[in-house]
């Protein structure tokens, strides 16, 4: 577990290109522990792409040059000696739309657990698990009569939750958010904001979002980007009430976006 004082994430100098295209320029930040985070700025800004930084999704799309650094838990990714699935295990990503696996609602809360447990769990532990995993994003009571149910035919919040509770059982420290909430209704909407600040201090949370209202109502410190650089970093309160650069100032007062 790291030291609630040491910045959960951190990059100096980070750089990215997909093929010729520099998508991100010259990024450094800190990301506090256990702190909601919020990124935000106008569509192309690179604020999805920082965040597949993190847990280095972005190979997985074409061609992709990186450099400057990006430590994680107090370790650089990029080291010869990284595990991208103990990695990806730490720094555990949840997408725009709701992507449960076409199983039960139970295997898709211990699917984590079968593939990298050392040895089969036993019927118990996964027992422990999906409980407790549902149990913290707030589903138990929905769902322990019907475990077995396919995850497919559950409403939307409900997969979105789900997909939550299934990085749970692997004990991630980092929990990516890309847009949680961009294809849910206003309660579905305020039902993964409350989910969140239920994680908020027992995770790192790091939210994508367009929503300027969310961004404010639900992050403890707000990163602005526009044309892949860090714009400005600070809590959300003040760089709403007060920012420190005109940049932030007119994205959001609505003159672009």
């Amino acid at each position: 577990m790291s030291d609630p004082a040491t910045p959960s994430i951190v990059t100096r100098d980070l750089n990215l290109w997909y093929g010729k295209f520099q998508a991100l320029r010259g990024v450094s930040l800190d990301i506090k522990h256990g702190l909601i985070t919020s990124l935000i700025g106008p569509s192309g800004c690179g604020k999805t792409t920082l965040l597949r930084c993190f847990n280095r999704v972005n190979e997985r799309y074409g061609y992709v040059t990186t450099t400057g650094e990006i430590r994680v838990l107090e370790k650089n990714i990029y080291d010869p000696d990284v595990s991208l699935i103990e990695l990806r295990r730490s720094v555990g990503m949840v997408f725009q739309r709701p992507n449960p696996l076409p199983l039960s609602v139970y295997e898709n809360v211990v699917f984590g657990l079968r593939v990298h447990s050392d040895s089969p769990p036993t019927r118990a532990t996964l027992n422990e698990a999906v409980e407790k995993a549902l149990r913290e994003v707030n589903l138990w009571q929905d769902l322990k009569d019907r475990l077995h149910q396919r995850a497919t035919t559950l409403q939307l919040e409900q997969q979105q939750k789900l997909c939550i509770a299934r990085l749970l059982p692997l004990k991630p420290e980092i929990i990516l958010m890309d847009e949680p909430c961009s294809a849910l209704d206003v309660e579905g909407t305020a039902a993964i904001e409350e989910l969140m600040f239920s994680l908020k201090g027992k995770y790192t949370i790091v939210i994508v979002t367009h929503n300027m209202a969310q961004a404010r109502r639900a992050s403890d410190e707000c990163i602005f980007m526009l044309l892949g650089q860090r714009i400005e970093h600070r809590r959300t309160e003040d760089l709403f009430i007060a920012p420190e650069n005109p940049k932030t100032a007119e994205y959001i007062e609505g003159r672009y976006g």
